[in-house]
């Protein structure tokens, strides 16, 4: 099996760090998705034109929450429950409201400016870091390892990005610390 992704996309990097934690085989082709080479490759395989996509013998799979959903299937792991998947529709949509901004202002776009779109993605950002800090401690987290993994990829590239100040949300940063002493999580640092 092969993924497609860059090393920088916290999308792919939760999928990787699953797999390096599940023995899964997987062979990683970084791609540079703004040189035209890599972008090709990555629209003939996913004509939405995002990361991570996983090719295999019997499937073309795009998006990580779908890539998830097969590797669990395949290896034999429980599924996430449906509060699990509440949860982590709630990390991607920070995510997602993250990634906007941070594209706005590689377009040049003042992304502090009282504007609709802006507003919604920072007031996103906030309650889902809110909600997330409150309910961190639940089962669903605990028992769910690609909850946490897709957490901490979150907030690891908040941090890489300096995208927003995490400092109040003390659970949050306490979680954020511990988890980043895997292997796994080590061997996939973006910095890197």
């Amino acid at each position: 099996m092969q993924l497609l992704g860059s090393t920088t996309s916290p999308f792919v990097r939760r999928i990787r760090i699953w797999a390096l934690l599940n023995h899964c085989e997987l062979e990683f082709i970084n791609l540079d998705i703004f040189a035209a080479h890599d972008r090709q490759l990555m629209i003939k395989n996913n004509p939405a034109r995002k990361v991570p996509v996983l090719i295999c013998k019997q499937h073309t799979l795009a998006d990580s929450n779908n890539i998830i959903r097969f590797l669990l299937e395949l290896y034999n792991h429980p599924r996430l429950s449906w509060q699990q998947e509440h949860l982590l529709s709630t990390i991607n949509g920070c995510n997602d409201s993250l990634v906007e901004l941070l594209l706005c202002q590689r377009s040049g776009f003042d992304t502090t400016q009282d504007k609709l779109f802006f507003n919604l993605q920072n007031e996103r950002i906030a309650e889902t870091l809110s909600y997330l800090n409150s309910h961190l401690a639940d089962a669903e987290f605990k028992s769910c390892e690609y909850l946490c993994i897709s957490l901490y990829c979150l907030l690891d590239w908040i941090c890489f990005r300096e995208l927003t100040d995490l400092t109040a949300h003390t659970e949050l940063m306490e979680f954020y610390h511990s988890f980043a002493q895997q292997q796994a999580v080590q061997q996939t640092d973006p910095r890197n």
